[in-house]
Order: C-alpha cells, then structure tokens, then sequence
C-alpha cells in the first residue's frame, strides 16, 4: 500500500524508548543523582540519613552501602550505581561511598566532553586506559606492611571507624576488631588469610558503647534447657551433638497393643532407659557441657540436670560449626561414637541475664579460630550502626592481612594519582587525552567533597593540595577534622590499597557502561486482568442480581 505510510508497531502497546542525546543525557542525570545523594555523607565530616521503610521502621546511617540497599530506586542508570555499592561493600567492606561518588564525577566529566561531540566510545577507552594507570600509580605509591602487626592494623581500622557514627569510641572499637581478626587469621598458599565468618557479631541494646567486647569464643542467644542445671561451669569440656536427645519415632505408623498396666510400665521404662543410656553415653565421655542442634527430651533433660551437665538445645548449624573451631571439638552426629578426644573446652560457660534475656557465654578457648563481639550501645538505633560501622572494619583489617599494602587516608592518594595521570596523559594522542585529563578531574573530586563536607573553600583546598603534591608531599590530604590539608600518614590515617583499588575499578567500569548507552526500550507495564469493581461476582463477569 504505497503512500498511504501505514505505521509499522514493534513494540507492545505502552512501550517507551527514548534514544540517542535523550537517552543518554537521562542514564547520566540519574546517575549523578544517586551520588548527589551519598555524597553529603562521604568522610568523618559526612552527615548520616535518616530512612524510612514502608512499614516505618528507621534506619540512620551514613554507610553508603546501607543506604543505598534500603532505597527502593526505580531507574534502571541509577540502579547501577547501587551495583557498584553492593560489589565494593561484598568485595572490600568499605569505600563504598567514595565509589559512587567517583562514579558520578566520572559520568559528570563524561557528560562536557559529550556535550562537545566527543564520541562517548573514544572517552570510554580513554578512561579505561586512565584506569589502568591509576591502579599501576597506587600500587607504586601504596607502603607495604606486616599483615600480623597490631599497631598497623589499628590505624587502619580506626580510620575506617572515624568516618561512622560511632567515631568517639573509634579506639575502643578497632582495638576489639583487631584482635579478633587476629585470632582468626590462618596461613594460607598465598600469604595470611582471614575468613569474615568466623567472627559473629551480636548485639543487644543496653550499656554503653564501650561496653562492646571481644569473647575467645561464642555467645549464644539460648538460654541453659533445664532449671536444675548448674548455670556456670568452669574448666568446661564441651561435647557438640548434631542429633536429638530424644526416642526417635518410627518412620510409618506403627501400633503396640498392651494388654496388662505391667507391659505399659516395661515400655515406659524402656523409654527412660534408653535416655538415661544416652545421657550416660556423655558424661562417661568426660563432657559437662553439651550443646545440641536438634532437641532434647524432658526426661534427658533431668537425667542430665542430675548429673550436673549443662546442657543447650536448638543451636544454629552455623554457631555449631563455629562453637568447633572455638572449641576444638569434633561434632558428632551419633552418641555411640562420642569419646573424650570429641570434646572441646572452654575456661569458662555461663548463663547470663542480658536485658531481658538469658544468653550462654563460652569463653577463654585455648586458641579460638573463631571469636563473637558482643556489640552493645543506648538504642536499637546506635546498636546497628555500630554493628554496620564494624562490619566495615573487620572487612578493612581482614583486606590488609590479606594484602599488606596501605595508603593514606584523607584523599591523598586520589590526589597524587590525580597529578601523575596529568603528566600522563599529555603524551596521549587524540581525544583519549582529553578522557584521561578528564578521568584525572573526576578522581580528584574525593578529597575536594571530603573538604566540602568538612566546610573548607574547595578552591582553595584545591589550589593547596596541588601545591604540596607537586613539591613530593605525596600523603598530604584533607584532614577535616582541623579544616586543612595535612600529612594523613603522619596523622596515622590510612587505608588498604585493596580498597582503593576496587573503587576505581567498579566506579570506572558502571561509568562506562553507562556512557556506552544510546537506546533505552522500556516494557510497558503488565495491566492487571479486568474484574469487576468492587471485587464481587467471578473473574471478569458483572455481580450477579
């Protein structure tokens, strides 16, 4: 049918595309939005957020993972950006924030050169060989450590702390990391290895913040099964039994008939005999203590009490294979097979109230390789934070045991990786250097937000910090505690190149796949099957009568 210019639909009805300019110009604004959002909260001058869920429960928080987890973001460029929090929190624990905000500066940069029609592939492969030089710059710059040294492991875990909520009690706090990623730390094929698992973190409101501690082995939000048990044993040997303590039922239906009350009285006997074996069974092993995953009989129950165990019932699997590697006890699926080389031991298991509840504390195991800190604080709300703000410091310090290499704090190093890739970049070719100056803008814009959020003259601070980097001041960085540019190793703030290295990776990576963007096609909703009004009658048919 020629000239009549009949449309051609492809798409569903309801679909949308937006493309080329548009498209992009969109993808970018929303992007830099979502760094606009965290970036208020980047550095120990950073303020927090307050969310709301839609049940109303609260968090406050200026942990940029956190906050970017609990909101419900709809656009398909910002939901990127909250990729790139998720795999630096899950990957290195912390810079989280400074990630998306170098990927926003990055988008912005991106956005001027677009603007002068340059081809976003050219920046793309502009940025990708910037990135390629920044982390050789930082490997170079970064200062090698000893992965077992306590004094290098604090800084890096206070500096992690003294960005978080919880920064008054910063010391007190990365002393308790420490030693306990230190207990865990295991020699593997390739240096130190630290596993995050084995710590547990519990916390429970009530007390103040330093109150929090490090227990040489578990806590356990359970309390001992049976009054008549002893609530404290010392010099404990501790037997784990993934099994119940309890008359296993037949697996089909099966009938007894009794015909005089003297078989019923045999048959309970029985039962009881069988308990009492088991019980046995445990306290001729040697063990006091016995902590069970599945349940355990009454009757067991006050077998056990009368022989002075203590006993616990229900545990995780999980805290039972960490109660294993505190203890050194071996878990043992079959009674029969417990012996005393099964056993754990523990200096110490007792029954304590906390709040309103009863919790069992295993402490002083001879060399834990795996610990709980109990995190304690004046609310729920600060309870949480603190937990978040360890969580960040354990996965630091564990960063650092496992690649003993650090920088300074404070935005030093963006700084300096910011002057080489100027020098750099002028023996590019083409409009790649453009890119690459541009990618040297962008990663400077860390120490100029840490500076901003501190309340300094971002020009000023600007102006300074190129001044002392070009005389080789290589660790002079914001320190916006006292509002000025300062030597940041010598203030003993630092941090792991692990991290480092994984911000610019992630940030750079979304930035360009969010550059390489010219078309968006969106579906159009799903439309809900029309019934009738007001839910009456069947599907789709009017209300009879």
């Amino acid at each position: 049918m020629s000239g009549t210019g009949t449309p051609v639909i492809i798409l569903k009805e309801g679909s949308g595309e937006s493309r080329g300019r548009e498209a992009q110009r969109n993808n970018i604004t929303a992007a830099k939005l979502i760094s606009e959002l965290v970036r208020t909260s980047l550095g120990p001058r950073g303020m927090d957020k307050m969310l709301v869920d839609t049940m109303g429960d609260v968090t406050i928080t200026n942990d940029g993972a956190t906050m970017l987890k609990e909101l419900d973001i709809q656009h398909p460029a910002a939901k990127m950006m909250v990729e790139i929090s998720k795999a630096t929190d899950n990957e290195v624990g912390d810079g989280t924030t400074s990630a998306v905000v170098f990927a926003g500066a990055l988008l912005d940069k991106a956005e001027e050169l677009i603007e002068k029609d340059v081809h976003p592939v050219v920046i793309v492969d502009g940025y990708s060989r910037a990135v390629e030089k920044a982390q050789k710059i930082l490997e170079d710059i970064a200062e090698k450590v000893d992965p077992l040294s306590r004094p290098d492991l604090l800084k890096v875990a206070n500096t992690s702390m003294l960005t978080k909520l919880v920064n008054e009690d910063a010391p007190h706090l990365a002393g308790v990391v420490v030693d306990a990623i230190l207990m865990i730390s295991e020699k593997g094929d390739k240096g130190m290895k630290a596993d995050i698992d084995n710590v547990k973190v519990e916390k429970k409101p009530g007390g103040a913040i330093t109150d929090t501690q490090l227990i040489r082995g578990m806590v356990l939000d359970k309390e001992v099964v049976h009054s008549g048990m002893p609530k404290r044993v010392e010099e404990a040997k501790i037997a784990l039994i993934n099994s119940a303590l309890e008359i296993e039922k037949t697996e089909f239906s099966a009938e007894i008939r009794i015909n005089d009350p003297e078989q019923m009285q045999q048959f309970m006997d029985e039962e009881s005999n069988i308990l009492k074996g088991m019980v046995q069974k445990v306290s001729e092993a040697g063990a006091n203590v016995l902590i069970c995953q599945k349940g355990i009989d009454d009757l067991a129950q006050h077998f056990m009490a009368k022989a002075g165990v203590l006993a616990v019932r229900r545990v995780k699997e999980s805290d039972m294979s960490k109660l294993a590697k505190a203890t050194g006890a071996r878990m043992v699926t079959n009674l029969d097979d417990l012996t005393s080389k099964d056993l754990g031991y523990a200096k110490l298991i007792e029954e304590r109230k906390l709040e309103e509840d009863k919790w069992v504390f295993i402490e002083g195991c001879k060399n834990p390789k795996a610990v709980t800190i109990l995190v304690r604080g004046g609310t729920q709300r600060i309870v949480d934070e603190a937990e978040r703000a360890l969580h960040d410091a354990l996965m630091v310090t564990k960063d650092v045991v496992e690649l003993p290499a650090v920088v300074a704090g404070g935005g030093a190093p963006e700084e300096e990786v910011s002057l080489q890739l100027r020098t750099w970049a002028q023996k590019l070719s083409g409009r790649e250097q453009l890119a690459a100056m541009r990618f040297a803008d962008a990663i400077e814009s860390i120490p100029l937000t840490l500076a901003e959020n501190a309340g300094m003259d971002p020009i000023d601070t600007q102006v300074d910090l190129r001044a002392k980097h070009g005389k080789e001041g290589k660790w002079f960085g914001v320190d916006a505690m006292n509002g000025k540019v300062a030597d940041m190793y010598a203030k003993s703030v630092v941090e792991p190149l692990a991290v480092k290295l994984q911000i610019i990776r992630s940030a750079t990576e979304a930035a360009s796949m969010i550059l390489r963007i010219d078309d968006v096609i969106a579906a159009g909703k799903m439309k809900a099957p029309p019934g009738p009004p007001g839910g009456g009658g069947m599907g789709g048919m009017p209300p009879m009568g």
